[in-house]
């Protein structure tokens, strides 16, 4: 079944009909004109004023038509009731010439229900339908009109001006949706740039993270072992600079590897190969070689209660990120002897935990830099630290969990995840499980 006419095509079809019918009854009236009787030289002199008539209607036809289209910026809206205002004196003569033109008064009529406000339509509309009633009298040459002289234009102007009516409502109709397309394209269009500038800021804070919690902290890494390394070769202790040239080539063989990774967004090179224990454990074991150059005695310890078989990638890549991030503090301020890392999975959450007994610190006093809310900023201090911890929450906030720090100046620091698990998880048959 076809889908019925639109609002815009009944109009299209309606404003052809009129125009069309305009045409065809000024060209017969003009016809008529010409074969009929009188001096040839007022049958042109009417037919004359009939062709300007027919250029004045088209020429104001075609430039709405070519506004409306978008092909010129002349407005012709403006002179819409001057046009209309010589259309008509150009008919009025034509009908003081013949009774033939005054059937053209029945598409003047939608025209000027159309350019004109309503009221002084109708005034109009009643003084061109007196017009066509005394020229039809004028014509038949009786003393009194008869009354299908009357009747007829009479009902003719009733019949246009509630036909007129109708298309102006259609018109309104059709304007109004046209308007509010317009509108709902504005809409999605400012959706979309919206949905693309989240994206974009979305983008942006994942590579931050990525960066801080990979780059940053292997390009610092690499910074201090260097300087180890230098003052080994300063001091003759060639073996020790070469185990901490060692270590660079590893540090930044790895960071490489993540750079690689995490542009292609794909999850940790350290995860590719091995489960979320081997990868934390291989992470205390680079601490304790980092902290080793640095000339710190930092031991650290990886301890596995209860753990399933594995866990969906976002969790396993958001855990190694807070203990890579947390135990890189720990190197850097904490002045710990001993850090533990302690991964558990109690029912429907799995926690982590990295605890080390260096210094502590008061976490309210740093806090507006974590969350980056000092200054109304987001990205952390002039020189970009103070990123790690609130990069931290938003990784957990993602996936629904919590992370919490506790310490306090001189008794250490914990930095608590947690996680909700979605379902039920395996858990594997081997207890708890350490690495000295």
């Amino acid at each position: 079944m076809s889908a019925p006419p639109s609002g815009p095509a009944i109009l299209l079809f309606l404003r052809v009909t009129l125009h069309v019918g305009f045409a065809v009854l000024l060209g017969v009236a003009t016809l008529g004109q010409l074969t009929g009787g009188g001096a040839n030289g007022s049958r042109y002199w009417w037919a004359a004023v009939a062709a300007v008539l027919a250029g004045v209607y088209l020429a104001g036809t075609l430039l709405e038509k070519r506004f409306a289209a978008g092909k010129s910026g002349f407005d012709p809206r403006r002179y819409a009731v001057l046009w209309l205002g010589i259309v008509t004196v150009l008919w009025v003569v034509l009908l003081a010439c013949s009774a033939d033109f005054s059937w053209l008064a029945f598409p003047l009529f939608f025209l000027h229900l159309h350019v004109l406000p309503r009221p002084v339509a109708l005034a109009t509309i009643a003084l061109l339908t007196a017009a066509v009633i005394a020229s039809q009298w004028a014509a038949s040459g009786q003393a009194a009109p008869h009354v299908a002289i009357v009747l007829g234009p009479a009902v003719g102007a009733a019949f246009s001006v509630v036909t007129g009516l109708a298309y102006r409502a259609l018109y309104r109709d059709a304007e109004n949706q046209r308007r509010a397309a317009d509108e709902l394209r504005r809409t999605r269009a400012d959706l979309a740039k919206t949905q693309h500038d989240a994206g974009v800021l979305a983008e942006r804070e994942r590579l931050a993270r990525e960066i801080h919690d990979t780059l940053a902290q292997g390009l610092s890494s690499i910074l201090l072992v260097a300087r180890a390394a230098e003052k080994s070769l300063h001091d003759g202790d060639a073996a020790t600079a070469g185990e901490h040239l060692a270590l660079v080539q590893q540090t930044a063989a790895d960071n490489l590897a993540e750079a690689r990774h995490f542009v292609r967004g794909l999850a940790s090179p350290q995860l590719q190969e091995s489960s979320l224990v081997e990868a934390l454990r291989r992470l205390c074991s680079e601490t304790e070689a980092l902290a080793a150059a640095r000339g710190s005695g930092l031991r650290c310890r990886l301890e596995v209660e209860d753990g399933p078989a594995e866990l969906p990638q976002p969790y396993t890549v958001t855990l190694l990120r807070a203990a890579q991030a947390s135990l890189a503090n720990v190197r850097e301020h904490a002045h710990a002897g001993t850090a533990v890392v302690t991964l558990s999975f109690l029912g429907n959450e799995v926690t982590l935990d990295i605890f080390d007994d260096g210094i502590g610190f008061d976490p309210a006093a740093v806090r507006p830099v974590e969350d980056g809310t000092t200054d109304g900023s987001t990205d952390g201090r002039p020189d970009g630290r103070g990123f790690g911890l609130r990069s931290l929450r938003e990784r957990v906030a993602v996936l629904g969990g919590s992370l919490d720090v506790e310490s306090a100046p001189g008794e250490g620091t914990v930095v608590a995840v947690r996680l909700p698990l979605d379902g039920s998880l395996d858990a594997a048959p081997n207890g708890p499980e350490e690495l000295a």
